[in-house]
């Protein structure tokens, strides 16, 4: 058997062999699937941002941090650039 062949026949088998795997791997993934019957989603719970803003005491001068809920115009804005930043993202080269 001359070299070319050899490598021809090795080639062959890896191919052969990796197709049967994954057909393996497939079956066994969609068995366990049906063994676990109907997917049942949870519904998420979105909490609400709250903003921080520190607000100055007239006496001492340290500052107290207090908690303001974000009106609808910010959070429509946080959206807005949630949304154009997974847009805008590209892929790896």
């Amino acid at each position: 058997m001359s070299h070319a062949s050899t490598l021809k026949a090795r080639r062959q088998r890896q191919k052969t062999r990796k197709l049967l795997d994954v057909a393996a791997k497939q079956a066994k993934r969609l068995a366990k699937l049906a063994l676990a019957g109907p997917v049942v989603k949870k519904e998420k719970v979105k909490k609400e941002r709250v903003k921080k803003e520190k607000v100055k005491t007239e006496e001492g001068g340290t500052a107290k941090v207090k908690k303001v809920k974000p009106t609808k115009e910010e959070l429509g804005r946080q959206d807005a650039k949630k949304s154009s930043a997974g847009a805008g993202k590209k892929g790896a080269t």
